[in-house]
């Protein structure tokens, strides 16, 4: 049978390291349990500039060509034939994990620890997941949220990023009159930022290499900005709680450095893989708590509601919208971090 959707789509494909096209895509027949979601926005994320300038995220090597992104918000197109989903025209945004896997042990109420989770836009597996920068993307049911009719799509757009900002949140536990640390402002340290704030931080201190990360900082709740280069004032902050989000061996030493004795650590940022040149020490004399924190779960629905009932602000953590087809230039500003903040393709 036919798909509904006549004519395929184009998407947004990384080929190989500087290979970034965007191609004509059929549309997939969709399974009983999958919506057709006519794409309206998607966000650039790391991983995603990874995939275009390394030819790979981490240890998830690109060897095929793959459509790209997971930060995505849409409409119904055509709903799940089984009935499971939302009706054509709801909006909806998307979380975009699978989990799965056995063999390695996990808590079973945080399946984004399961070890075969995969992600929208991955490499991690072969077949590649594909991602849905597209102007349609067939997806599952169980994965689509709907929003609320007065939720401007362009800013449900930050739903998936600011969903990860949560789960770090909630891992650093009750920020009520706290005082606490941001170590690197890009999108994600700008989002944290935000959901600090409405957990009722009294301070916050965000540090980054670059100004225009900082005034996002500043819009969005930061009571105070620190020149990462100025290691001396980040390191004197003394911080109830400190949430890394730069993803470097440096920035995660900064957080060790100011971190109040019996603090606590949240490594938000992704390092690279291996060994890494930390001053560790430090968490063993002043007792720090280092805590992982890796994507979200449930997380999506507060963020959701929060955004609805006007607690969460993140607008100004958009920087710059291009429509799909100035992909590449879109990634090129995305890249550049003393430019942008969160950069958007609008399909």
């Amino acid at each position: 049978m036919a798909t509904p959707i006549t004519g395929g789509t184009r998407a947004v494909v990384a080929h190989s390291a500087g290979d970034l096209r965007v191609e004509q895509r059929p549309v997939e027949q969709p399974r009983p349990d999958e919506a057709i979601i006519r794409i309206a926005y998607g966000g650039i994320c790391g991983s995603d500039l990874h995939y275009w300038t390394h030819g790979a995220a981490g240890e998830s090597i690109l060897r095929d060509p793959m459509v790209l992104g997971h930060e995505v918000v849409g409409t119904v197109a055509v709903a799940a034939a089984d009935g499971s989903g939302p009706e054509p025209g709801t909006a909806v945004a998307v979380h975009p994990a699978t989990p799965g896997g056995s063999g390695a042990r996990y808590p079973a109420d945080r399946p984004n620890l399961s070890p075969a989770c995969t992600y929208l836009g991955s490499a991690a597996t072969r077949p590649h997941q594909d991602g849905a920068f597209a102007e349609y993307a067939v997806l599952p049911t169980r994965m689509l949220r709907v929003l609320p009719a007065a939720m401007p799509l362009r800013t449900a757009a930050l739903i998936e990023p600011a969903s990860v900002a949560w789960h770090a949140v909630s891992r650093a536990g009750d920020m009520k009159g706290a005082r606490a640390l941001v170590i690197g402002s890009g999108p994600i340290g700008a989002l944290t930022i935000a959901v600090l704030k409405r957990a009722g931080a009294a301070e916050i201190i965000a540090v980054d290499l670059h100004e225009k990360p900082l005034d996002i900082a500043r819009q969005l709740g930061a009571t105070h900005t620190i020149n990462a280069r100025d290691a001396e004032a980040a390191a004197s902050v003394e911080a109830d709680v400190t949430i890394e989000s730069s993803g470097s061996p440096k920035g995660l030493a900064s957080a060790l450095r100011g971190t109040m004795r019996g603090g606590r650590v949240i490594m938000l940022g992704l390092l690279p893989s291996g060994d890494q040149p930390v001053p560790i020490s430090l968490a063993i004399t002043r007792e720090l708590e280092l805590v992982g924190s890796f994507r979200f779960n449930n997380e999506i629905d507060e963020v959701i509601a929060a955004l609805a009932d006007g607690s969460l602000h993140i607008e100004p953590a958009i920087t710059h919208e291009y429509p799909f087809e100035q992909a590449l230039e879109a990634f090129s500003v995305a890249k550049d971090a003393q430019i942008s903040g969160k950069v958007l393709l609008r399909f």
